[in-house]
């Protein structure tokens, strides 16, 4: 589906408009009442997998956020003979698109991440986020162990029974086999690529998102 807008928007500069641009909530999301264990050295760095949509759009918003180190666009729920862009966008394969994200758990906690995750994406949309449709991009959580299985569980739980969204959470729980990075010309895409016409119209509103909830986890350029 993204290939389709893609090709109508090119590299346009289209403007966001309120029928196109997700409402940010009034409040922020409930912290995790459950969280992985809390570590004191700093040196110390944790990956996670998550999809949620466009792959653009989640790094864009894991760049910003102070404790983390490096994001990786790629894909994950697959095999490694289809892993690539054109095989994944089509919906040719079981991969969606993610992002590995590398941090310092003595900065900001997986929970943390995850109340991240869960606030600049819909995840009470199933094999949907915004203008693009299929099961490429749907919103999971790929858990490296039972550790991680446990801490998002429970929160997706805790974010049902709060109310806070006016739907069920559809956000998948998968094991996490193997993170496959995406094509070069992927990473760090909206940098690089500020004035595409798919990253003004629908990377804006995510980190606006972020910078409205939780201004301590920005990082200060």
């Amino acid at each position: 589906m993204r290939i389709l807008i893609l090709l109508f928007l090119g590299l346009a500069t289209v403007a966001c408009s309120p029928t196109t641009t997700p409402i940010a909530r009034a409040e922020p999301l409930p912290a995790a009442a459950t969280d992985r264990p809390g570590v004191e050295d700093p040196a110390i760095t944790r990956t996670t997998v998550l999809a949620g949509g466009c792959f653009w759009c989640i790094e864009a918003v894991f760049e910003s956020v102070t404790g983390i180190t490096r994001v990786v666009s790629g894909y994950a729920g697959g095999a490694v003979d289809d892993a690539n862009y054109r095989a994944v966008s089509a919906g040719r394969t079981r991969h969606a698109e993610v992002v590995e994200i590398t941090y310092h758990p003595a900065t900001i906690s997986y929970g943390t991440l995850l109340r991240i995750f869960f606030t600049v994406h819909d995840p009470t949309q199933l094999n949907r986020q915004g203008p693009d449709h299929g099961r490429q991009y749907r919103s999971a959580i790929f858990y490296a162990d039972t550790e991680e299985q446990r801490v998002a569980a429970d929160y997706i739980a805790q974010l049902n029974a709060s109310g806070c969204f006016d739907k069920p959470i559809a956000t998948r729980l998968e094991k996490l086999e193997r993170f496959y990075p995406a094509e070069a010309y992927h990473q760090d895409f909206v940098r690089r690529n500020p004035n595409h016409g798919y990253v003004r119209a629908w990377v804006p509103p995510k980190l606006q998102k972020l910078k409205k909830h939780y201004p301590a986890l920005v990082k200060q350029k």
